[in-house]
């Protein structure tokens, strides 16, 4: 070198042209250790390899590192306060960092991913799934970032791993017809005014517990009783429009004598939103057999066993989206005051039953 150092270097042709790769300088590295390298280096390009993609990964963070890089580069998007990115600390923390952890992300193999999945494969099989798939998302990040070519956790893993036949579970729910008793219990428990409130508001909107717990008055419009559910709130992304009926009005016109000044419509004892736990803690302290979401199911099929309105209006009731593109594509409308009348069936349904009761 120009400098009076000496330099080892493999001269050899990848994919047709000719590659210079320093080995490193002497007398640091010897000239059996550059041999030694300059074999390796032979021996990936006959493989297929490109050597400097292999000195990349060799250079690649470890799996408990990328795992919090990858966490903190998709945290911003799960918008549940934090729940997700709990969520996959937790499980991979469990099961799959003990043997992976410390390894390269370049150097895990789908054999060591097989062995993390194994022994929970049968035993806890939706745990199992998610492992997995958590896995398969660090490894593909890997490869974006150009430390290994393939995701390990992919489709040779999923042809080895055996065959599960484990039924899909679904959110408790109680039949609608019941649905006015688990109100009337409610109303009649000593539960603060505002989870009470909350998690009635929450039935006759047909709401999910999130979009309910945050609600603020500025997106109320009691002139037109219509709820405007911003898109940052809402699973899809999407704003939504929810009518509201006159028991729902009703809710409100309540809560507004316990306003404190934070803009919550159903604040907590400190001011801040219900925390998650909260409606679900409320049923369970009342022997209600059912969690928050299910009553969103209890609805769907009130709408399809008592009511006359079409499937896309029940569907749009719920903010679900529309899975065919094409017929997506062309409905523009909300059908919101079709909308209207369901909400409205919905809440004399279940007030009616209540005072039967």
């Amino acid at each position: 070198m120009p400098t009076g150092g000496k330099q080892w270097i493999w001269r050899g042709t990848i994919r047709g042209r000719r590659v210079d790769l320093g080995l490193g300088g002497w007398p640091y590295v010897s000239l059996s250790s550059a041999r030694q390298s300059a074999f390796e280096y032979r021996k990936l390009v006959r493989e297929g390899e490109d050597p400097r993609s292999f000195r990349s990964r060799q250079g690649a963070p470890t799996f408990a590192e990328a795992v919090s890089t990858v966490i903190a580069i998709h945290e911003p998007g799960w918008k549940d306060g934090g729940k997700s990115a709990d969520q996959w600390r937790s499980s991979l923390r469990d099961y799959a960092i003990p043997r992976l952890g410390r390894l390269r992300v370049g150097e895990i193999s789908t054999a060591d991913v097989m062995a993390v999945l194994l022994p929970i494969w049968n035993e806890k099989p939706e745990t199992a799934r998610r492992v997995r798939q958590r896995i398969g998302a660090i490894m593909k990040w890997a490869v974006a970032q150009g430390h290994r070519l393939d995701n390990p956790a992919g489709d040779a893993l999923g042809a080895a791993l055996p065959k599960t036949s484990v039924a899909k579970r679904h959110h408790r729910a109680l039949p609608y017809a019941k649905v006015a008793d688990a109100i009337a219990t409610v109303r009649a428990s000593r539960a603060h005014w505002a989870t009470v409130a909350a998690l009635e508001y929450l039935i006759l909107t047909a709401s999910r517990s999130g979009e309910v717990r945050k609600a603020r008055w500025d997106e109320v419009d009691l002139d037109t009783a219509t709820w405007t559910v911003p898109a940052d709130r809402m699973k899809m992304q999407r704003e939504h429009r929810v009518p509201l009926s006159d028991q729902a009005l009703q809710i409100l016109a309540e809560a507004r004598k316990w306003s404190d000044g934070t803009g919550f419509i159903f604040p907590s004892v400190t001011g801040r939103p219900l925390s998650d736990n909260t409606l679900s803690k409320l049923l369970r302290e009342q022997g209600i057999p059912a969690v928050v979401h299910g009553f969103r199911s209890s609805f769907r099929d009130w709408c399809a066993e008592c009511s006359n309105a079409p499937r896309e209006v029940s569907e749009l009731a719920l903010a679900h989206v529309n899975s065919d593109r094409v017929e997506a594509a062309y409905m523009r409308t909300d059908l919101f005051e079709r909308r209207r009348g369901l909400m409205q069936s919905w809440a004399d349904y279940v007030s009616k039953r209540c005072l039967d009761g």
